[in-house]
């Protein structure tokens, strides 16, 4: 029954009905912004917000081409996002839009928002560089499972892989995240810190 009730909420969204595109949005713009900060790499000519708020634009030109239900909008709009970051990195890199180094570019990708506590901000920069370090598939399907906590079937529809292909990267991922982090404290008990 359920599936009938998303079904119908999507069915409202493409009508041009704003509350149910409204809830559409509810449910997944935070997710999408969240997921990536976590999997895009910052170009200096688009952050996380702009490339979501390009994703929702394309969303609502191409609702009409959607065939699922509320679940399936996820993938289908993590997907266009992926696209969009992908086509944003493409464009900079060729038109040279980043006035900054790389440097400057991992300092200012990782500024907090003013009202974050501290605690937050250094656990959301320690995530972010940590999954940064991961090979691009294994950064993007643990962004979407444990940051975003996206589903396996709305991760293989976001990303265009398989299950099975987000099970293993997921799998990897973990285990590269964890020797990282177990080197990391080996590291700093030998420091005496």
């Amino acid at each position: 029954m359920a599936r009938v009730e998303g079904d119908e909420l999507v069915a409202r969204a493409r009508t041009g009905d704003e509350s149910a595109w409204a809830e559409l949005y509810g449910d997944h713009a935070e997710r999408l912004v969240v997921w990536l900060r976590h999997v895009h790499r910052p170009d200096g000519s688009a952050d996380a917000e702009d490339i979501a708020a390009e994703a929702w634009l394309t969303a609502a030109r191409r609702l009409a081409d959607f065939e699922g239900d509320r679940h399936d909008f996820a993938g289908w709009l993590f997907g266009i996002a992926r696209n969009v970051a992908r086509h944003s990195h493409r464009a900079s890199r060729t038109r040279r839009t980043t006035p900054l180094g790389p440097e400057q570019l991992e300092f200012a990708g990782t500024r907090a928002d003013v009202g974050d506590p501290a605690a937050q901000v250094a656990g959301d920069d320690l995530a972010r560089s940590l999954v940064s370090t991961l090979p691009e598939r294994e950064a993007q399907v643990v962004a979407c499972l444990d940051v975003v906590g996206l589903d396996v079937a709305t991760t293989s529809r976001a990303l265009g892989i398989s299950a099975t292909a987000v099970r293993v990267a997921h799998h990897r991922g973990l285990r590269r995240l964890r020797q990282r982090l177990a080197a990391d404290v080996t590291l700093r008990g030998a420091d005496g810190m």
